[in-house]
């Protein structure tokens, strides 16, 4: 098994290990150290003596309230799962320990987030790929809990300035990248407390990149994204979903497009300039309370968070689009009663950009299903509630605004009302919805009922009045007929077991 462990090791050397066994999580040499310090558990050791190996471990259910420390304070977590149900047992026939298949399943980055319980909800948790071209640099950006791609080409004497606004928590940079002025890995960790990540420099190749894209997206150009002669942005961008396709191992199809961020309407406020006018933290304390969001920021959802503080760090410098903009403000502002309305309606819409990704990535529970079901039921009372409304952008709201009754009417007839937390704990999917899972549960739930039904079934089908239905821990369950009835059996039943006087039987049912 620790070959097993030090193979899957050897391919994941930047991350602690979560070597699942059983139903632990358990770390080994260096891993363990490293944790055992950082969430205050026990450093023990698989062997004793000399040669002891330091070991630690946390229960696998409780994982998710300890890998946030474990990213807070600057590392990745790969997750190692098995691969099939058992455990190591030894195998009589070949003389040996038969090693349960495990592999990493997902690796956790500050830049990859997307559980609630590791992300602020009115915040985006970017992460940023760079690649630097002459006197040019390409940004690419996504939040894979957002779904929100991004890329920007950009003089390289604004690069600061660019990295202030998106603030990422992660940046991917190729491994021999040249920036003249300053070390960028320092400078990166030390402004924005985002981890640097060196991949390398193939991944950055324009044509890897592009052909990465394209493949990503599931088309033959970038053209319908108005991305197919954009600059170095293009291999920052094919690099970093090579790294989420590595990192994540799952479906990215909540990654749809990618957008062209346009500074050409947008007013560049340089990093100084951001940091002294402490737009979204002071710059004493670090924190919102006290900035300009922390007093403009009355958002009623964690989506209206995030849009605001976007705005905030790239305000609109065009006059026609602030003013159709304010134009909105200005409605909603003179109408006191509609703009109650609206408040009340949002307050109760949960993060769907979130719950979307959650749901793309497979990690969403019965209960995100639920209160997605619970904002979309929301949607026609909203665009009721603006139909009436004459400033552009509101117009504009109520005639995109998809009511999305589809996947409404789905989980509604499908997903319990007041589902568990876990999806392991069953019980999520009505009675009703799919005929095989309810005669499975009533299966489960009236066992001996179901079985004396099926005996007076077979009974009366085959006409053998003594036909009976047994089990043991060999076989499972059987049907034993006497060999006087022998002569009925139907051609349907396999024979299982010769007894003496009878022959027991068994059906796919």
């Amino acid at each position: 098994m620790m070959k097993q462990y030090m193979s899957i090791k050897s391919k994941n050397e930047d991350a602690l290990l979560f070597f699942r066994m059983g139903d632990f999580y358990e770390m080994f040499h260096d891993d363990a150290r490293i944790a055992a310090k950082v969430l205050g558990i026990t450093l023990t050791s698989r062997s004793k003596g000399e040669k002891a190996m330091p070991m630690a471990g946390i229960p696998y259910h409780a994982a998710d309230s300890y890998i946030p420390k474990l990213i807070k304070a600057g590392y990745k977590v790969a997750i190692c799962e098995q691969m099939q149900n058992g455990t190591e047992k030894n195998d009589s026939k070949a003389g040996k320990k038969r090693i349960v298949e495990r592999d990493v399943v997902r690796i956790i980055t500050p830049g990859t987030l997307t559980e609630n319980t590791m992300l602020e909800d009115k915040d985006n948790n970017y992460l940023l790929s760079l690649f630097i071209h002459d006197d040019k640099a390409g940004l690419s950006w996504v939040d894979i809990s957002t779904g929100e791609f991004m890329v920007q080409d950009i003089d390289k004497c604004y690069l600061l300035d660019e990295l202030s606004r998106i603030n990422p928590s992660e940046c991917i940079l190729p491994e021999n990248i040249t920036f003249e002025e300053f070390d960028l890995s320092e400078r990166i960790s030390a402004d924005f407390n985002a981890m640097v990540t060196r991949r390398s420099d193939w991944e950055f190749s324009r044509d890897t990149a592009y052909q990465k894209l394209i493949g990503h997206f599931c088309t033959a150009s970038l053209e319908g994204f108005g991305c197919e002669d954009i600059g170095p942005s293009l291999s920052a961008a094919g690099a970093l979903i090579n790294y989420l396709d590595e990192t994540q191992k799952t479906s990215l199809k909540h990654i749809n497009k990618v957008e062209k961020f346009s500074s050409r309407n947008r007013l560049i406020l340089d990093h100084s300039t951001q940091l002294s006018l402490e737009l979204v933290k002071t710059s004493r304390t670090h924190q919102k309370e006290g900035s300009l969001l922390g007093v403009m920021d009355r958002t009623k959802t964690h989506m209206g968070g995030r849009l605001i503080k976007s705005w905030l760090v790239s305000p609109l410098s065009v006059s026609e689009d602030i003013n159709i903009r304010q134009d909105g403000v200005e409605e909603l502002y003179n109408n006191k009663n509609l703009c109650r309305e609206i408040c009340e309606l949002l307050k109760d819409v949960y993060d769907i950009e979130r719950i979307s990704a959650k749901i793309s990535f497979g990690r969403a529970n019965a209960r995100d299903l639920i209160s997605l079901k619970q904002s979309l039921s929301l949607l026609p009372k909203i665009k009721s509630a603006i139909s009436a409304c004459n400033s552009s952008i509101l117009k504009l709201c109520h005639e995109t605004l998809d009511l999305m009754e589809e996947p409404k009417v789905l989980i509604s007839t499908a997903i319990v009302s007041d589902p568990p937390h876990s999806v392991r704990d069953g019980g999520m999917i009505r009675e009703g919805y799919d005929h095989d899972l309810d005669e499975l549960r009533n299966i489960s739930k009236n066992g001996k009922t179901w079985i004396a039904g099926f005996q007076a079934k077979e009974m009366k089908r085959t006409g053998i009045s003594s036909l009976k239905i047994g089990y043991n821990k060999v076989f499972g369950y059987y049907l034993e007929i006497t060999n006087v009835h022998k002569d009925r059996v139907p051609e349907t039943y396999i024979r299982k077991q010769t007894l003496k006087h009878a022959e027991r039987y068994i059906t796919p049912e």
